[in-house]
């Protein structure tokens, strides 16, 4: 019998070679080292996906923890801004409720000019569904009692809240004490930190009990059977109020499209010199419609791909993404009737939601409260061609003079690493995370 032996060091030197062939044959990472798509990668939706956020539906297993006896008084939520925004808060507000053992009023929509808008909870959700699919996870009441309804509520303003902030520390003594409130829920809470019925209610209001009224889901769905399939719903942010707000210059612009950016600065100047540098590579700048052709491009989409494209009006230098791809189609071009041009803010951004969660890809230039709530709806419906196009990384190689071919692929391989590990694509709170 020949007797082999195997000294310590050469055990190390197989075992090292062995867990490095691991880490280089398995790890994600080896997916990154082209720079251009590979054999198999036709466009950015063929990249196999390495992370998804599926929605495990938690909340909907399992006993619901009982109400208490006794409601601690009734919450109101300030909802302001744009729809998405207002469905962000409201959801918030459900949550908000359900932990300070709240009875929820149904809110009250701002009427806002800016927003050239009017319609109120009502006219864009359906109130019935809302509160028979909230059974069992807050209470819901449409209207307040008499001894209550007389009252103003006593208004208790979260919004700049940020850091370690507690509900029950910071607002719950207010409910006790006045038993009505309105509160503007914190933009950065900790979800984290809720106690399970309290993120059961906020993810049965965002995911299942939200829904179009019947007329306007009707509109939406006649929309979405107009476009030409498939397609692409691209959200696109380049309107004058956001180009203004951003506080960014652009070269290159119309005329036409300077003139209406000035005026909408009033007194919000842009930044200059390096602060002006510095803001840009930060992301801070919104993608023009041309620079978003030239992701698309960079991401191998082709230039024949039907596109919605889902944004509000007075979107500026359009021919830039035209130009490139010719198969763009908006709402106001494939509905024309008086129904649809009476309709406002709103009920119009509704209709881009809805077209949004059911498109067969979707990609925005921003990543903002529509963004987020469409990733996560579509995550939530199983759809996970989503991509929010970097305005950081643009900004970054054009800064360190990347052109052509260099930048083109630079974009692919950043817009890659994004896709695979599914980043933005759902909310923690309501997902769980699975490794593919």
């Amino acid at each position: 019998m020949i007797k082999l032996t195997v000294k310590p060091v050469f055990v190390s030197i197989i075992l090292g070679l062995s867990l490095f062939l691991a880490v280089v044959l398995l790890s994600p990472y080896t997916t990154f080292l082209s720079l251009s798509p590979s054999a198999g990668e036709s466009d950015i939706w063929s990249v196999r996906r390495l992370v998804e956020w599926r929605p495990c539906k938690w909340w909907l297993h399992g006993h619901l923890t009982p109400f208490p006896a006794k409601s601690n008084g009734y919450i109101c939520v300030d909802c302001y801004g744009g729809l998405n925004q207002m469905r962000r808060d409201f959801c918030d507000g459900v949550g908000v409720a359900r932990l300070l053992n709240a009875t929820l009023v149904l809110p009250k929509f701002e009427v806002a000019a800016y927003w050239n808008e009017s319609s109120d909870f009502a006219d864009i959700f359906d109130v019935d569904y809302f509160i028979q699919h909230m059974d069992g996870f807050v209470k819901v009441v449409k209207e307040l009692p008499p001894e209550i309804s007389s009252k103003e509520p006593f208004h208790v303003d979260c919004s700049k809240r940020k850091g370690q902030f507690d509900y029950v520390e910071s607002v719950l003594p207010a409910l006790l004490e006045h038993k009505y409130i309105s509160l503007t829920p914190a933009m950065s809470q900790r979800r984290d930190r809720y106690p399970r019925f309290a993120k059961a209610a906020l993810c049965q209001a965002c995911y299942s009990a939200l829904r179009l009224t019947r007329s306007l889901q009707k509109k939406a769905a006649e929309l979405l059977e107009a476009i030409p399939k498939p397609f692409l719903s691209l959200h696109l942010r380049f309107e004058p109020d956001m180009v203004a707000y951003s506080q960014c210059e652009y070269q290159g612009l119309s005329p036409t499209s300077m003139q209406v950016i000035e005026a909408a600065r009033g007194d919000r100047k842009p930044w200059t010199g390096e602060v002006a540098h510095i803001w840009r590579r930060r992301g801070k700048c919104p993608l023009t419609p041309n620079e978003t052709a030239l992701i698309l491009q960079a991401l191998s989409i082709p230039t024949n791909t039907n596109i919605y494209l889902a944004a509000g009006d007075g979107l500026m230098e359009i021919e830039g993404l035209t130009s490139v791809y010719t198969n763009v189609v908006t709402k106001s071009a494939l509905r024309t009737g008086e129904d649809f041009t009476r309709m406002h803010g709103n009920t119009k951004a509704a209709l881009d939601y809805y077209v949004s969660i059911n498109s067969d890809s979707y990609m925005a230039t921003y990543f903002g409260n529509m963004d987020k709530m469409v990733a996560a709806m579509r995550a939530f419906k199983g759809l996970y061609k989503t991509l929010f196009l970097s305005r950081k990384a643009f900004a970054e190689f054009t800064y360190q003079g990347l052109e052509g071919k260099e930048l083109m692929q630079a974009l692919w391989k950043v817009h890659r690493d994004d896709f695979l590990m599914g980043r933005g694509s759902a909310l923690p709170a309501c997902f769980c995370e699975f490794e593919l």
